[in-house]
């Protein structure tokens, strides 16, 4: 019903990673599966999940998965290390382990370092043509017809700066996440409660705003996206103060709305 109600297009969706087997973060899942179902899906769907979420699986399939158009391709893991679980062209998705009461992901998505992208004005001067420009972006000098050697550096531009997001929840803060989160370009980290509630924060295996904001500056990220807030509290807002006193780029995330990984420029790119 969100996914209806923000207009996002459920036949992009080909790959669903869950970070743990609590009701609020996977018991949606079903009714999608259903639901993909109802609108004649036919491509594959990749699950990454928990190795135990497998089984739940197999009954949904047997008990509501009668005529299912698609296949489930299910990606089972552990969370005792960090490791790539995908990789295509584009992206990698890291695993970072977290502390919560029963296993729990969080995962980092990283871009993958993109060609060189040539100059338009070099492509005209030099009248490039396709063959020449995709050996020029894989780093290849270029040699005109007359046998003048024009080096790789006059002709390209640097590739843009590789971005990097991280969904992190539900999970106590600890110091090894520093090392694992550090110079991400936008983070996604749990804010259950504020910082007077800490101590049940650390019972309950989560964190508080003025933890999520600790981390986001000890790991030089560049924004951080603070939410999964306790019912208990009336209003955002004085999470979110707490959250900018100590970082001050802290964002109080709503649904529906967008969020920018990180502003980049790309001058000419073929």
């Amino acid at each position: 019903m969100q996914l209806k109600r923000f207009g996002i297009n459920t036949s992009r969706i080909n790959h669903i990673f869950i970070s743990h087997l609590h009701g609020d973060h996977v018991f949606g899942l079903f009714g999608l599966l259903s639901t993909f179902t109802l609108l004649g899906r036919k491509t594959d769907l990749h699950i990454f999940a928990h190795r135990d979420l497998e089984v739940t699986l197999e009954h949904y399939k047997h008990y509501f998965g009668i005529g299912l158009t698609y296949s489930i391709v299910f990606h089972p893991f552990i969370t005792i290390e960090p490791v790539e679980i995908y990789s295509d062209k584009h992206i990698t998705v890291e695993l970072i382990p977290l502390r919560h009461s029963v296993p729990v992901a969080g995962f980092l998505f990283r871009e993958k370092k993109s060609l060189l992208n040539v100059k338009k004005e070099a492509i005209r001067e030099y009248s490039l043509g396709i063959k020449d420009i995709r050996k020029i972006k894989e780093g290849n000098d270029f040699i005109s017809p007359a046998g003048e050697v024009i080096y790789n550096a006059q002709l390209t531009l640097p590739p843009y700066k590789q971005r990097s997001y991280a969904f992190c929840t539900d999970t106590l803060y600890f110091s090894k996440l520093v090392a694992l989160l550090k110079g991400v370009d936008l983070l996604y980290y749990e804010s259950t409660f504020q910082d007077k509630d800490k101590k049940l924060a650390r019972l309950t295996g989560h964190s508080t705003s003025v933890q999520a904001a600790t981390l986001a500056k000890q790991a030089h990220v560049g924004k951080l996206l603070i939410g999964h807030f306790s019912n208990r509290y009336k209003k955002i807002s004085p999470m979110l103060q707490e959250a900018q006193s100590v970082f001050p780029e802290s964002i109080a995330v709503e649904d529906g709305e967008k969020y920018e990984v990180a502003l980049i420029r790309i001058e000419s790119q073929l």
